[in-house]
């Protein structure tokens, strides 16, 4: 062999540590036990992000829901028009409850006054003031029911003339001696036949 062929064994002797696939071997498997770990740590990750993300969007939904007007409740169109209408509604019956004080103000006026001259004329007498004799007053009244006084000289009443409901008439004496009570009855009875 020649030398250059033992040099060249030589060389490839005194590289042998330098070529020792063991330590390359300890290598690869501490990185890849190393990405292992990584890549669970990753994928621990990666779920909790996913669950949390459910969780964020059942909540977006939620407030979806909620924020959503329901289907009881009117637009915000119809509310204003509902409101509109309820206002002019108002108004309405503010000037009717106006015209009602208004007018209920000009009945008490009236009642006042009214009151104020039924108790200045029942105060007043306008018989005394007028100093008017009542006798030809009641003596009409009493014609007027049928009934007719006869008086004797003296002004006294001696008899009654009765004209009855048939228009027959009865002459009733007063000299017989009854107490007023049965002249007043046969009167009447005389007069309602």
């Amino acid at each position: 062999m020649s030398d250059s062929m033992q040099d060249a064994i030589k060389l490839l002797q005194s590289m042998g540590p330098i070529f020792d696939p063991t330590e390359d071997y300890l290598n690869i498997v501490s990185a890849e036990e190393q990405m292992g770990t990584v890549a669970a740590q990753r994928q621990k990750e990666l779920d909790d992000a996913n669950s949390e993300l459910k969780n964020l969007l059942r909540l977006l939904d939620a407030g979806r829901t909620s924020c959503m007007r329901p289907p009881t409740v009117p637009s915000e169109d119809a509310h204003a028009q509902a409101l509109n209408a309820l206002d002019g509604a108002r108004l309405s019956l503010m000037k009717s409850i106006n015209d009602a004080d208004g007018a209920l103000a000009g009945k008490e006026a009236a009642l006042a006054r009214l009151k104020e001259e039924c108790g200045k004329l029942e105060q007043s007498d306008p018989a005394a003031e007028h100093e008017l004799d009542a006798t030809p007053l009641k003596l009409t009244v009493v014609r007027g029911l049928g009934f007719t006084p006869v008086t004797d000289k003296n002004g006294r009443v001696r008899k009654i003339l009765v004209r009855s409901q048939s228009g027959d008439i009865h002459s009733v004496s007063f000299d017989d001696g009854k107490t007023n009570e049965e002249y007043t009855s046969l009167l009447w009875n005389l007069a309602s036949s």
